[in-house]
């Protein structure tokens, strides 16, 4: 497996012990790995290093462009890429929401806590290239999981929610047993990607594209559960 992991970080000492911290674990692992570093915003940005990226390792607090507005700007046009933050900040972790990050590293970091979380990040990328084959109309159709915001049921239909409305004869159950551990159900009528989440209130789920999804009576545990578990 190869992984292009990017260092974003203007502290020259700190890009320097995240760049060994990484070739460590993946020397570890076996991976084959390309590790580039950027002193700031505009440098990634300027070298379109979204683009090639797997993994980026992002300072929060940086001069001019700080890392939030930068993860922002990379989601926008990278939906695959796993951002992880890096600060000595927790004030921050709400913005994670917005950008779907995959986790918060606290400095200073630490070679295990470092691998714990790259270890996540692979998971993450591997599950990118699972997805559903369905018959929809006498055509197999094939949608990766990762597109999907939510599932839910009309009538005696389930309609998938992703790059387009895509509508099956199947039961939620059934439909259920094919997905992976970044959905949960959210009721007896709706199954929500967890990545999409941006807020949860006690009567609704709130998507990063605005959309309200009713939870139901009791379930609200369980979804910040879910969302505390994944990310």
């Amino acid at each position: 497996m190869r992984i292009h992991i990017s260092i974003c970080d203007d502290d020259p000492v700190w890009r320097g012990q995240l760049a060994a911290m990484a070739g460590r674990w993946a020397k570890s692992r076996e991976y084959a790995i390309q590790i580039n570093e950027f002193e700031s915003a505009e440098e990634f940005l300027f070298k379109e290093a979204d683009k090639g990226t797997d993994i980026l390792l992002l300072d929060v607090e940086m001069k001019e462009m700080n890392g939030v507005e930068l993860a922002a700007k990379v989601r926008r046009r990278n939906k695959e890429i796993q951002i992880v933050f890096v600060t000595g900040y927790l004030e921050y972790i709400q913005d994670g929401y917005e950008v779907e990050a995959l986790h918060y590293l606290l400095k200073p970091v630490t070679h295990e806590k470092l691998c714990e979380v790259l270890e996540r990040a692979v998971k993450k990328l591997s599950s990118q290239d699972k997805s559903l084959v369905l018959t929809v109309h006498g055509e197999t159709v094939r949608i990766p999981l990762h597109e999907i915001r939510y599932v839910e049921v009309r009538k005696n239909y389930v309609t998938l929610h992703a790059k387009e409305e895509i509508e099956v004869r199947l039961t939620l159950q059934e439909l259920e047993k094919n997905l992976d551990d970044s959905f949960e159900r959210a009721g007896r009528s709706y199954i929500v990607n967890l990545r999409f989440i941006k807020r949860i209130t006690k009567k609704e789920i709130i998507l990063n594209d605005g959309q309200e999804i009713p939870l139901s009576r009791g379930m609200y545990d369980k979804i910040n559960q879910a969302v505390i578990r994944y990310f």
